[in-house]
């Protein structure tokens, strides 16, 4: 369910934290399920609990999840304010990527290409 890279600079729960948004956005975890527990989840990636306990408080600070006292912690619905929150980083991501690919000599038409390419791949 989850690869971590160990070796990343990036630390364990901040990996989580993104891949467990990715999962809630792309809504492979739906509203309302239930993620696994600390503890389980902890054993299945050989990590402290507390890492899974500190991604699981990250997200619901961002709203991704809520919890229930003795229950565990669930998917949230997704908002149009948490939507808007990941739309701002993308677009900045690809801002970034754009003036890189402008720099490295991609041509305006080579982008528009790509977009299209892109888009043709979404669903709907």
């Amino acid at each position: 369910m989850f690869d971590l890279d160990f070796r990343s600079r990036k630390p364990i729960y901040e990996q989580l934290v993104e891949k467990f948004k990715e999962l809630i956005i792309h809504e492979v975890l739906k509203k309302d399920e239930q993620l696994p527990s600390v503890r389980s989840l902890a054993q299945e990636l050989t990590v402290n609990p507390n890492t899974i306990q500190k991604a699981y408080r990250e997200l619901e600070r961002q709203g991704y999840i809520f919890s229930v006292k003795g229950k565990g912690n669930f998917v949230n619905a997704i908002s149009d304010q948490i939507n808007h929150e990941e739309l701002e980083k993308v677009k900045q991501q690809l801002k970034k990527k754009m003036s890189e690919a402008f720099y490295l000599g991609m041509s305006k038409e080579e982008m528009v290409a790509l977009m299209e390419e892109a888009k043709g791949g979404e669903k709907g």
